[in-house]
């Protein structure tokens, strides 16, 4: 049973694992969004007392402004999600196949602080298999947005799985959360990790031999 079903069972609606936006979202253009977010963000840096006359600060809200719309937060907008291409299976391969370490920068949207770690994929292939480098694509998509790490998971899986057009897919995602680390409780230590398994990779040894692939190094 995929995600969305059991979210459809248990009464809930789908938008629960869709980032939220206002409906207005993409009215502005780029441009117009950089403009605006360079303004209050000068404003910003006005207020803590810095003084934007200073040769390397007088340029830090435009350079903020356009990694926001640009790099950062460029998974918002979805005429950025990758063109993903699918291609037969020639081969007639039916075992796992994983693309592990995929390197995952995000920012936890209660802090906007960076959240820095690795997502591991797998998906077991029908007709169709998909150009590896598309998977990290679409990791690196839906992490460039605001986040937290339950949603960003389900979100690959089921971006992944709407895809393939099936459900035997597996994403495993550890990361080190700088909210966690930089402040607050200050623990440098610790590392979270999220799971997403269906289809096929709800059964144990399935899942078991994925994570046998994960931790091996």
């Amino acid at each position: 049973m995929s995600f969305i079903q059991e979210i459809m069972n248990a009464g809930l609606d789908k938008s629960s694992i869709d980032t939220p936006l206002r409906e207005d979202a993409f009215e502005l253009t780029d441009n117009e969004k950089i403009e605006k977010i360079e303004y209050h963000f000068s404003q910003i840096m006005e207020t803590l007392g810095l003084d934007l006359e200073d040769d390397s600060l007088g340029g830090t809200p435009r350079r903020v402004a356009k990694m926001f719309v640009k790099e950062m937060f460029s998974g918002l907008n979805p005429k950025n999600k990758p063109q993903v291409s699918l291609f037969d299976n020639k081969y007639g391969y039916r075992k796992m196949l994983v693309e592990k370490d995929i390197t995952l920068y995000s920012n936890c949207e209660h802090h906007f602080v960076p959240i820095i770690g690795k997502a591991h994929v797998a998906y077991i292939p029908h007709d169709k298999v998909i150009g590896l480098s598309k998977i990290n694509r679409l990791v690196q998509y839906y992490a460039k947005r605001p986040q937290v790490q339950e949603r960003l998971t389900v979100q690959i899986a089921e971006g992944l799985k709407e895809i393939l057009g099936h459900n035997d897919v597996a994403v495993y995602v550890e990361a080190d959360h700088l909210c966690v680390a930089a402040r607050g409780i200050k623990d440098t230590s610790s590392k979270t990790v999220t799971v997403s398994y269906s289809g096929q990779f709800e059964n144990e040894s399935v899942k078991q031999e994925f994570l046998s692939h994960v931790n091996h190094k």
